[in-house]
Order: C-alpha cells, then structure tokens, then sequence
C-alpha cells in the first residue's frame, strides 16, 4: 500500500531482530470532517489532529472491542478536547474553546494549564475502564509516552503531528524478551530505536508514505509492515438518542422543557452539528411508547 498515507488508516509493524513494535497513523478525509464542523483556530486544530492519531493508535494497540474516548481538561483558553474512536475503527471530534485568549503561537502549556488528559475504555463487554494522566508534557505525544510509562509500565514512544491539512502519528513500544534476552543488549536495541525515531522531522512524517518513513529510519532492521486498517469519521448521534435523552427526563420535565423552548426544542450534536427538533406532540409521542419517528415532520 504505497499510497496508504494518502487515506486514513493506520498501518502497524515489527521489528524481526528486536522485540519492539510499532504503528503509524494517517488521517485526512476524517481530520477534515472534524475541522469543518468548528471554526477551530489554528493551534486548536493542531492539538485535535493530534489527539486524533493518538487515538487511531490506541484502538488498534488496546485491542478494544467497544469504545475509546480521549479528553483532555483545563481551565485555559481550551476547557476541553474531546475524541471518540470506535473498535469498528469510526472516530468523532470536538473541542471547546476561547478564541480570544488563544495566540497563533500558543504551546500546550498555554492552551491547557494544569490540564489532566483521560483515556477512557468502555468495552461491548466488561467493566468499563479509565486512565488519567496530567499534560505536564511539552506536547501531546509527551503526555502519551508518559502516560505508558507511569500507568502501563510498557516502554513506549508516541509521535505525533498535525497541520491543518494532515493528522499523521506512530508510535513504537518494547515487547517482552524473546528474541534479546540479554538485558543489557535489550536496553542498548531499545534506546537505539527511540534515538533513530527521534530523527523523523515533522515535515517528514506529514509528507511521506509509510514504507519510505521506515525505511529512512530503520533501513539497517529487518521491518514488517502489516496490512493498513482503514478509519472514517462518522458521528453516532441519531434521533432516536436525542428521543432517549428527553424520555429520561421524565414526561412532565419533558413537556415543560419544550414549553419554555416556545413549543418546538433543538437538541444539537456538539460533534457533527446535526440538528433534531421535538414538538409537544413528538413528546407525547415518545413517552406513549410510539417511537421518535416525529409526525409533525419535525425531525432534522
């Protein structure tokens, strides 16, 4: 797949004569999906491309069978970044900001001070399970190498880029001994692994495809690279969730909400903007057991 950095997909490989491992990350159609929801600024938009390949590599390393969600918190300029990615591999994005506090040249320190980032698994089946991390890292791929070193203890780098234009990302993580067990030759491999991934420019990693990035790093390895799994944006709101979401509130807060909204509410999705409307008759409608199919016509 010599074209594969041109899509979205992430494309995972070994190492035959080290025990390591690695992926690479590309998003395009979907990263621009994202941005065209939101007027995000630019350095917005580079931390949500960011977090976006951090994302697309985590769900194929967890091995997730449900969903994960990253959110990063502070109470800067960016309260909030948020991404969704599915084990069927679609992913979601938002982030809230202050455009009047944001620089063009704002660093992560400045966008999120004192921010926390959680990585949350909710699996088809199990128990539902959530890391947290602080982003005291100069950029996001510190805080996701820090994350694995303190919370996995799995030796692990993460890079990751953005532009705008490009998500793109790869990580590389040390597997148990089995082809150096000597721990002094193990360590020597490691490191020097890490040093050579440190040479990949950010430029480079937007611009190549994947065989020419490892190559260019690794061209004295013997490197597999595996087959690319694709990703796509796609949002999971729907009708019947915004329907769900009134019915919890009971009948009669339902009805009074749509009573103060002037007789017709709009619930909106914050990630793809999809906007649903409600009447008191779609209410009675709800609660009678009929569905969310609106008879009013009033549905989005």
């Amino acid at each position: 797949m010599s074209d594969l950095h041109k899509t979205d997909a992430t494309q995972r490989f070994m190492f035959d004569s080290n025990d390591a491992r690695g992926e690479l990350a590309s998003l395009e159609h979907s990263y621009a999906e994202v941005l065209a929801k939101h007027n995000y600024p630019q350095p917005v938009q580079q931390l949500l491309g960011e977090l976006m390949a951090a994302a697309a590599l985590l769900v194929g390393n967890q091995k997730i069978d449900g969903l994960l969600s990253l959110q990063a918190r502070s109470e800067g300029p960016v309260p909030l970044l948020m991404i969704e990615c599915t084990s069927e591999r679609e992913i979601r994005g938002l982030a809230r900001f202050d455009a009047d506090k944001i620089a063009a040249d704002a660093t992560l320190a400045d966008l999120l001070p004192n921010g926390v980032l959680a990585i949350t698994i909710d699996p088809t089946v199990g128990k539902r399970y959530q890391g947290i991390v602080d982003l005291n890292g100069t950029t996001l791929a510190d805080c996701f190498t820090n994350y694995f070193v303190m919370s996995e203890q799995v030796p692990t780098r993460f890079w990751l880029v953005a532009d705008g234009q490009r998500a793109r990302g790869m990580f590389l993580q040390q597997l148990p001994a089995d082809v150096i067990e000597d721990e002094d030759e193990r360590a020597d491999s490691w490191s020097k692994l890490l040093m050579l991934g440190d040479t990949l420019k950010a430029e480079e990693l937007l611009g190549l495809d994947n065989e020419t990035i490892l190559h260019r790093l690794y061209h004295e390895e013997t490197v597999r690279l595996f087959d690319g799994q694709a990703i796509e944006f796609k949002c999971s709101c729907s009708r019947e969730r915004s329907g769900n979401a009134l019915t919890s509130l009971g009948l009669e807060d339902a009805q009074k909400v749509v009573s103060e909204h002037g007789g017709h509410l709009e619930i909106d999705c914050q990630f793809c903007n999809e906007r649903y409307l409600f009447d008191a008759a779609d209410v009675d409608q709800l609660f009678a057991g009929a569905g969310v199919e609106s008879p009013s016509g009033t549905q989005h």
